[in-house]
């Protein structure tokens, strides 16, 4: 994850962009002039859809994104063109083309249910001027660009030719093109590095009923052969991800929860463009992809992941080193913020953890019990020796804390310097703060910055203490 933080690639999405519109409102009766329902307008809100989404997610990842397209002379156009600056996204090949109306989806929801959609848009190829524009600006800039994604929803701007030719020309180049694909025919992507079709997209464009994993690796091989493609995937929606480069391998799903899957694709495709610029490998890639699926499809409607977002959920999986799990003041303080808005709880303790011990593991147990997340602030080697002698620590702070940050029970560990966790705790305003027992009745620090103060008694006979008097042979 550190290469991935580090990586700022600059990406270029060409493809069908357009605004999905939602009007949100009430109905409590029905219309006297016709059998329909009333709606009364409380709020309008519109994102990016479409390749717009993809292009969403690359931000929300870090990369810097330009965009190639088709728009009309509209005020839909000039609206989009304004979502996209707002988010820092580089519009200068944007093409406007006369006569051409920009895509925006409005639909009316009320009571939590989409009532009705309307669509305002055009969906001919557009014009041939239009190809050749995009490809002659796409000829001038491409050493600019690190990965090309083709977004293709068949609204009419990615063509057979104007494929082929960015294609051909990123070839040239040795830039890879990323395409996630539209229809049946897949002819006019030949050449692309990769394609991210699903499951039903895949089938309908094969001919084969995939139904194991002998159709599934024909599937692929057939996508592989006839589009000339470097690696051969198919998403599998909860199954995750499935790839054919020298032989056929699948990535589990590490969703939790799904509440909507609408995006997800997007997302996938811009978390496998990411991952590649950052030289991962396929495999690296794939699981990196179902993780950032595993994160939007647990939010409700089109959504996009950071890789905070990513980190922390992979945490929750157990599925990652313990130095994901070591955080600085700096980056607890936004993790806090986001459990806090959805409604986790957080549950603050600390200590010296020199020797680890059976007594430790306990009372963390019973700490992480209390809530959600367990963030555990670790004294550094100079407050340990302040507060227990200059024979002490016997470990020193990164090992303390890559132990700890192993056990299951413990989300997060944060090192600090001071004798007290009491700014830890000011910033981090936990939902429990944990002491051990001996705390009875008296003053602990950061109380006021708690929701409650929950008090756990020490296994009897454990403490560091007596472990090194043991090995001393006192």
């Amino acid at each position: 994850m550190t290469l991935l933080k580090n990586s700022k690639p600059n990406i270029l999405v060409i493809g069908d962009l357009m605004i999905d519109h939602y009007l949100w409102g009430s109905c409590e009766r029905i219309s006297p002039e016709a059998p329909v329902q009333v709606v009364d307008i409380a709020k309008e809100t519109t994102v990016l859809g479409g390749a717009g989404n993809v292009i969403n997610n690359l931000v929300a990842l870090g990369a810097k994104v330009s965009v190639s397209s088709v728009i009309g002379d509209d005020d839909n156009g000039h609206e989009l063109t304004n979502m996209l600056k707002f988010i820092g996204v580089d519009t200068k090949n944007l093409i406007t083309q006369k006569g051409r109306n920009t895509s925006k989806k409005s639909r009316i929801i009320a009571v939590s249910q989409q009532i009705l959609r309307y669509d305002k848009e055009s969906k001919d190829d557009i014009l041939p001027s239009s190809v050749s524009e995009i490809l002659e600006t796409l000829h001038s800039n491409i050493r600019e660009f690190d990965i090309v994604i083709l977004s293709d929803y068949g609204k009419g701007v990615l063509t057979d030719a104007l494929c082929q030719g960015i294609i051909e020309l990123c070839k040239k180049n040795s830039v890879k093109v990323l395409v996630d694909p539209k229809g049946s025919d897949y002819s006019k992507y030949k050449g692309a590095y990769l394609l991210t079709p699903n499951k039903k997209e895949a089938m309908l464009a094969t001919k084969i009923n995939i139904v194991d994993e002998q159709t599934l690796t024909e599937a692929l091989l057939k996508l592989k052969k006839e589009c000339d493609l470097g690696i051969s995937l198919i998403t599998l929606s909860e199954d995750g991800i499935a790839t054919y480069d020298e032989k056929l391998k699948k990535f589990p799903t590490v969703a939790k929860e799904v509440f909507d899957v609408t995006g997800a694709g997007d997302t996938v495709i811009a978390s496998i463009a990411f991952a590649l610029c950052a030289n991962k490998s396929i495999e690296e890639t794939a699981k990196f992809a179902n993780l950032a699926a595993g994160v939007v499809v647990g939010k409700i409607g089109s959504a996009t992941v950071t890789l905070a977002e990513i980190e922390e959920y992979e945490a929750t999986l157990h599925k990652s080193t313990s130095d994901a799990h070591i955080k600085s003041f700096e980056e607890i303080a936004s993790m806090v913020e986001r459990y806090r808005q959805s409604g986790k709880k957080v549950v603050f303790t600390n200590g010296c953890f020199d020797i680890l011990h059976v007594g430790h593991v306990k009372y963390l147990q019973i700490a992480k019990s209390f809530g959600d997340v367990l963030i555990v602030g670790l004294n550094s080697d100079a407050s340990v020796s302040r507060l227990k002698g200059p024979t002490r620590p016997v470990n020193i702070a990164e090992d303390r804390a890559y132990i700890l940050a192993a056990l299951e029970a413990v989300d997060f560990v944060v090192p600090f310097s001071e004798d007290t966790p009491y700014n830890l705790i000011k910033m981090i305003q936990p939902d429990v703060l944990v002491k051990g027992g001996d705390y009875e009745g008296k003053e602990v620090v950061g109380t006021e910055f708690s929701g409650e103060l929950k008090l756990v008694d020490f296994v009897d006979g454990k403490s560091t203490t007596q472990t090194i008097q043991r090995i001393q042979g006192k």
